[in-house]
């Protein structure tokens, strides 16, 4: 079954440190875990819960074996579309043990402040999403292997941050029409660097 996760930003760090191989563990507070089978109804929540309270909201794609999961009720919250499927918090690590491949973004949403993670090494220590992306395109047009070991050393920062320059970066500071396509630039280093990790939303 493909199933979906709206998430925040410390949830979406979690789930890259996991290797985008399971969900973190819920709260004293958070018995439930409920995915939902509708993108769009995802794509609603990370947009108005998710980036409303983190600054940013994440909609997550995964497969979890058709078998397990009805073991599982799905319920019905809102509008036909509003389905989520309910695992036990305790039942958690079980479900992560059937997740089929890797947890991928379909989706990203932004507040107006957006800060992002915070790098406490090398060139990008102490920057914020968007001061990370101009230090990255400085660093591109000096010396490629500090590029290249930038992106390497602040990798978690880079695949938050991705989808976020996706969508703002050429706002921040206009490129230069003969420049080379910053985000064309740090894909071709991720590719080369972490070829299992996808970078970026996924179609």
């Amino acid at each position: 079954m493909i199933l979906y996760r709206p998430v925040g930003f410390e949830e979406l760090l979690l789930i890259y440190r996991a290797g985008l191989k399971q969900f973190p563990p819920r709260l004293p507070e958070q018995p439930i875990f409920y995915p939902v089978l509708d993108e769009g109804y995802a794509r609603q929540i990370a947009r108005d819960w998710n980036a409303p309270g983190s600054g940013a909201g994440y909609v997550t794609v995964f497969e979890v074996d058709d078998e397990y999961v009805k073991s599982f009720e799905v319920r019905q919250v809102g509008a036909r579309e509003h389905q989520e499927l309910w695992v036990p918090a305790g039942s958690l690590g079980e479900f992560n043990a059937h997740v089929l491949g890797l947890i991928r973004l379909v989706a990203a949403y932004f507040g107006p402040d957006f800060v992002g993670s915070v790098p406490k090494a090398f060139s990008l220590r102490g920057k914020d999403a968007n001061a990370q992306f101009e230090a990255l395109r400085g660093i591109h047009q000096y010396n490629l292997m500090d590029f290249h070991g930038e992106i390497t050393a602040n990798h978690e920062a880079v695949f938050a941050h991705f989808p976020y320059w996706e969508q703002c970066a050429s706002a921040v500071t206009p490129r230069d029409s003969e420049s080379p396509d910053l985000l064309s630039e740090i894909r071709r280093v991720w590719e080369r660097a972490f070829p299992a990790v996808p970078l970026g939303i996924q179609a």
